[in-house]
């Protein structure tokens, strides 16, 4: 009789490890990008998925959400408030409600060229990264989209010229916002899966992106000329709740982390060299790209301090960070 207690006791206690088994904890995280499928984005983001299933023995797998399914960045950042997904691919600045930091690479000539931001962010990345997991996510590094441009069916050289353009400008942006406000026009806001359409129909006729980006979304079928005189610099992450985050096991966190910061520094060195073929193939598809004389350069200038200004008093910048962001920006107003 003691014989078969004891084996019912062993059994029992093989069964509990059984269901105590790692793999049955498997953890799938729900991701959402508007990029679309197909892209080095999204390839590179399955290859780290990819790897990390395997080195967590299938414990963590990530499942995507590619092409704006989710909505745009707005829409995929509140979804992953009430838990409908555990993070997105997503630009910085929509996280300015949880880390007003993350809207100080969007200021307007912040960097005077690809070169120079990332000798800066060498310094800066580590310090925003700290910033984003305080406001309660936890990222992987930052990916450049590279400099914007004003694109437009007509010829843009001055203020007066912007003035007089049906201008696109992202939702609840900002920098952006602030821009428009020193030149005394009021933008025209849609969502990113809108602008197409809005160029298409001629609701707006004025957008805002990188090289890559026009050609990414297909807004260069519909721009002509291409002012040269980059504004402000692009940079998206992956971002994942630090809720969800902090319940994977300190292994499997790490891992986790080194893949998917691996697949950002691919990504943020790749989109360099995209951005360049970029403004190639625009070019070599019948785009113009208007050259400003060194007086309008100053013109467009004078708009940084204004807007810095604006974004200093609203945002509250880490000194620290702001200062480190400047350190090559002598004209950069002051903190306060």
């Amino acid at each position: 009789m003691k014989n078969i207690v004891k084996k019912t006791v062993l059994l029992l206690v093989i069964s509990l490890a059984g269901f105590s088994s790692p793999a049955l904890f498997a953890k799938t995280i729900k991701i959402a990008t508007l990029s679309p499928e197909g892209t080095f984005w999204m390839k590179q983001m399955r290859i780290g998925a990819k790897e990390i299933k395997k080195k967590t023995q299938g414990r963590v797998k990530f499942k995507f959400y590619p092409g704006g399914v989710m909505g745009n960045d707005e829409n995929v950042l509140r979804k992953i408030r009430v838990g409908q997904l555990h993070g997105g691919a997503i630009t910085l600045g929509v996280i300015s409600k949880f880390v007003p930091d993350a809207t100080i690479y969007e200021l307007p000539y912040l960097f005077s060229s690809l070169d120079d931001a990332a000798e800066i962010r060498k310094t800066t990345d580590p310090m925003l990264s700290k910033a984003i997991e305080q406001g309660g996510f936890v990222n992987f590094g930052f990916a450049q989209g590279g400099f914007t441009y004003l694109m437009s069916k007509e010829p843009i050289r001055s203020l007066d010229d912007l003035r007089h353009r049906k201008s696109w400008i992202p939702e609840k942006n900002d920098v952006g916002l602030s821009v428009y406000r020193y030149i005394g026009v009021t933008p025209i806001s849609l969502p990113l899966s809108d602008v197409l359409t809005g160029l298409q129909t001629g609701l707006i006729n004025t957008v805002t992106t990188s090289p890559i980006g026009a050609l990414a979304l297909q807004w260069h079928t519909h721009i002509e000329y291409i002012t040269d005189q980059p504004l402000n610099y692009l940079t998206a992450m992956l971002v994942i709740d630090k809720k969800v985050f902090d319940k994977l096991s300190e292994t499997d966190q790490e891992i986790v982390r080194e893949a998917m910061s691996d697949v950002y520094r691919k990504i943020d060195a790749q989109n360099k060299i995209d951005n360049i073929a970029a403004r190639k193939a625009l070019i070599n598809q019948g785009v113009k790209f208007v050259t400003l004389s060194e007086e309008e350069k100053a013109e467009w200038e004078k708009i940084d301090n204004f807007v810095i200004d604006e974004m200093l008093d609203k945002y509250k910048y880490n000194k620290a960070l702001y200062e480190a962001v400047t350190v090559h920006k002598h004209d950069a107003p002051k903190f306060h």
